[in-house]
């Protein structure tokens, strides 16, 4: 008796490396929500154009329920030279995120010889909330995050914002994004400041951004308990990164000390 043939091997688009996990069937995000425990929450995170390009700020408190679990959580991770991640939501489920995702954009870069596209990188975390959908609607590990590229496809380079919801839409912000718990509060302030501000956010030098920035973490803090706030005298900052034309730069603490005054 004949043998019969064995099934076509499943086809991959060259440089993507979500279809290579499919392929062995293997998944970025993987978990399983029965008897989970109270889970870790990180909040809060932003971004806003400054005259210089984009900041992402965050704070770097984690919770579970009404306990602080730390105040020493990096929520702005730098996904490749000109792309930036502001994690709102589960950390470990958005480290893994950041993980895959770092990794598919390097995938990419080496096999096709050419970086990926920011709208390639747009889609790609809109893919990975996606795949996380059976966590998202069990209610643990949800994600909510905000993603910074720079468009080298425009003439100079543009710096460019996005935000998300849990399930993996994609919207593109004019001026600035926020998410968390923390959310409401900046999105007030910044859209204040847009409107009536002298100047604005977006005409704002580097020193001032931050300052900017700082400041309105602190106001949220004093309404939101899940947000950590700023405290210069307990040597207790943001994580801010920004990203312009020529790639990404970290704010230290060390500068945060000497512009927030």
């Amino acid at each position: 008796m004949p043998r019969p043939f064995p099934p076509p091997p499943v086809p991959t688009v060259a440089g993507d490396f979500f279809a290579l996990l499919a392929q062995h069937q293997l998944a970025p995000v993987a978990g399983d929500a029965a008897n989970a425990p109270v889970q870790t929450t990180a909040t809060t995170v932003f971004a806003f154009h400054f005259a210089g390009g984009v900041l992402v700020a965050g704070d770097r408190r984690a919770t579970a329920g009404n306990v602080i679990v730390t105040d020493r959580v990096e929520k702005v991770i730098e996904l490749d030279a000109t792309s930036l991640l502001a994690i709102a939501g589960v950390p470990a489920t958005a480290f893994e995120m950041a993980r895959a995702l770092r990794t598919s954009f390097e995938y990419y870069r080496r096999s096709q010889l050419q970086p990926l596209s920011l709208p390639a990188r747009v889609r790609a975390l809109s893919r990975a909330l996606r795949d996380n959908l059976a966590l998202t609607l069990q209610g643990v590990g949800v994600v909510a995050p905000l993603f910074a590229g720079l468009d080298t496809s425009a003439s100079p380079a543009r710096p460019e914002i996005f935000f998300y919801d849990p399930l993996g839409a994609q919207f593109q912000a004019v001026g600035y994004a926020a998410s968390g718990s923390g959310a409401g509060t900046i999105r007030s302030l910044l859209s204040y400041h847009e409107r009536f501000g002298s100047p604005p956010p977006a005409q704002l030098e580097l020193p001032e951004a931050v300052r900017f920035a700082l400041r309105i973490l602190m106001v949220a803090a004093e309404f939101d308990s899940a947000t950590g706030g700023v405290a210069p005298e307990s040597a207790r900052f943001a994580t801010l990164k920004v990203l312009t034309a020529s790639g990404i730069q970290s704010v230290s603490e060390s500068d945060q000390q000497r512009w927030i005054a």
